[in-house]
């Protein structure tokens, strides 16, 4: 990345983070020429928090670490971090694989030190995010630091990203083949390198995101409703997936305030490919 671009995105980045007191979460677009890869990049308040599977990698700094939170197919309890704000960097759906060089299946439902994967270069890194004095500039350093080890944007796998945008908007595994024009096998051994589990799996979790974001636009709406619409086939089915993926009744679970997360739908829109998104 250039750094002038860095330096532009910076300033705005600061400019939002000082326009008062931060939120609990808050997004931030990615830095210009880390787009083929990277969604956003975030900051969250430094208690415990409960992590919903949402079909993305992030690389999360929080309590002086940095650490390779996994393709989930669970809820997890991320520890409270002490007068420390996280910040993080999630990357596409799909994306994680060719990013971070592994094969994404590797990392399932796991939380790794970035050292682990990336040696003495990932040492380096967390020490200069920890050594950053302020929460922007963690999250700079953050997207620097990534930057530089990013593959060409070509390394990123195109056809499992337009099957992956067949899945976030309800089609069918037949569907998502023929958008990659992928054999059923194939597309499973993409999708572990990629992703990190096959489309039968990408697919209940979007349907639980579409869930989550159903409830967080008409809360009113009745969990029969939301069921429907977000493609569970009836209310029962809504409540054994939020029970198996969060760990929590739909009730309990929109009690505690869960919201949407991963990468936005509209950037996986199925004509969408990580270079244009």
């Amino acid at each position: 990345m250039r750094p002038e671009l860095l330096a532009r995105w910076r300033s705005t980045a600061t400019r939002a983070i000082m326009e008062g007191v931060l939120p609990s979460y808050r997004e931030f677009a990615a830095p210009p020429g880390l787009g083929p890869f990277v969604a956003c990049l975030w900051t969250s308040h430094d208690g415990e928090v409960r992590v919903l599977p949402d079909a993305c990698v992030d690389v999360v700094f929080g309590g002086g670490r940095l650490v390779v939170a996994g393709p989930a197919t669970t809820a997890t309890i991320a520890p409270a971090t002490p007068g420390q704000r996280r910040v993080g960097l999630r990357f596409r759906v799909g994306a994680a694989g060719a990013a971070l060089g592994v094969s994404a299946a590797e990392l399932l439902d796991l939380g790794l030190p970035l050292t682990e994967l990336w040696g003495r270069a990932g040492q380096r890194l967390e020490d200069r995010v920890a050594a950053a004095p302020t929460t922007e500039a963690r999250i700079a350093v953050l997207a620097r630091g990534v930057a530089d080890r990013l593959p060409p944007p070509e390394a990123a796998d195109r056809e499992v990203r337009r099957a992956a945008a067949v899945l976030t908007y309800g089609g069918r595994a037949g569907d998502a083949r023929r958008a990659a024009h992928l054999s059923e096998r194939q597309l499973r051994r993409r999708f572990d390198q990629a992703v990190g589990y096959g489309p039968a799996t990408l697919a209940r979790v979007q349907r639980f995101q579409r869930f989550l974001a159903q409830a967080q636009r008409t809360p009113a709406v009745p969990l029969a409703r939301l069921a429907a619409d977000a493609g569970y086939a009836d209310q029962a089915h809504l409540a054994r997936e939020c029970r198996r993926l969060a760990g929590l009744a739909p009730t309990a679970l929109l009690a505690a305030g869960a919201t949407p997360a991963g990468e936005r739908p509209e950037a996986l829109a199925p004509a969408a490919t990580p270079a244009a998104a």
